[in-house]
């Protein structure tokens, strides 16, 4: 008696179905709004930090800048017998083309024919090699320096610090000139030693003196300034409260009495 024959397993083979053009599209519609939603929040959370880290590596290598320029001023003083830089010898310096009396303090480069001036005097022998140290990484308005350095041996220009040379220059007759010593500085208004040489410039002035090369030139949003002292060292104070900013408005006569007492709150910082 023979054995029945092994019944074959019927095995069923399913094939994937097509898939169509749709479902393999990559991310829907949803999903895309879904990352972009958070693209949006993460920027939002991120953007005001990356900018406080911009602005503050703008206020260091502000400061960086200045600690250049002190460095500067100490080899002029060593190479002059202790003075700090001030103007050509034998030039006039008028009014016109320098800062008066009253002020003590100047921004120039050099003096309307060219001839340089306050830091200017830095530029051939001390910063011959990085001249745009005497401009400001932070400030709050294009950059000038490349043309304000071309002036230097043509016509008047000017950098983005105010510098405190405290010589004398007078409005009429022979020009009279007194060179201080960087070790002897002497006092200011208030009785407290003179120690704050150079500062970040902060100055508003109304549009309508810009015909007269009176602008705007502010540094760090305001929110801060960087301070030069004669000892070599770079302070960096708040100017929140704009304590160290000169507001002219209309009326520049008096800008440079504003800029002198600016530098004399300055000097409570050393």
């Amino acid at each position: 008696m023979t054995s029945p024959c092994p019944t074959s397993e019927m095995r069923t083979v399913s094939y994937p179905s097509k898939v169509n053009d749709d479902q393999r599209a990559g991310f829907s519609l949803v999903e895309v709004l879904v990352v972009i939603a958070i693209l949006g929040l993460l920027i939002a959370v991120l953007l005001p930090a990356l900018t406080r880290a911009r602005h503050q590596a703008h206020r260091t290598a502000c400061a960086g800048n200045l600690r250049q320029v002190g460095l500067a001023i100490h080899l002029y003083a060593q190479d002059f017998g202790d003075a700090i830089p001030f103007g050509p010898a034998g030039r006039p310096v008028t009014g016109s083309n320098f800062y008066t009396v009253i002020g003590n303090v100047t921004s120039l480069l050099s003096l309307e024919d060219g001839a340089p001036v306050g830091l200017g005097l830095l530029l051939k022998d001390y910063l011959a090699h990085q001249p745009t140290v005497l401009f400001c990484p932070g400030a709050d308005q294009p950059s000038e320096a490349r043309e304000q350095l071309a002036q230097v041996g043509r016509a008047q220009a000017q950098s983005d610090f105010y510098y405190r040379h405290a010589s004398v220059a007078l409005l009429t007759g022979p020009p009279k000139t007194f060179h201080i010593k960087l070790n002897g500085l002497g006092r200011n208004s208030k009785g407290q030693p003179v120690s704050a040489l150079v500062a970040d410039v902060q100055f508003l002035a109304h549009s309508s003196l810009a015909a007269f090369q009176v602008k705007t030139r502010t540094s760090h949003q305001r929110a801060a300034s960087n301070i030069l002292f004669a000892a070599g060292h770079v302070i960096t104070v708040s100017n929140r409260n704009d304590l160290l900013t000169v507001n002219i408005g209309t009326y520049p006569y008096d800008a440079l009495e504003r800029i002198l007492a600016m530098f004399e709150l300055a000097d409570d910082y050393r």
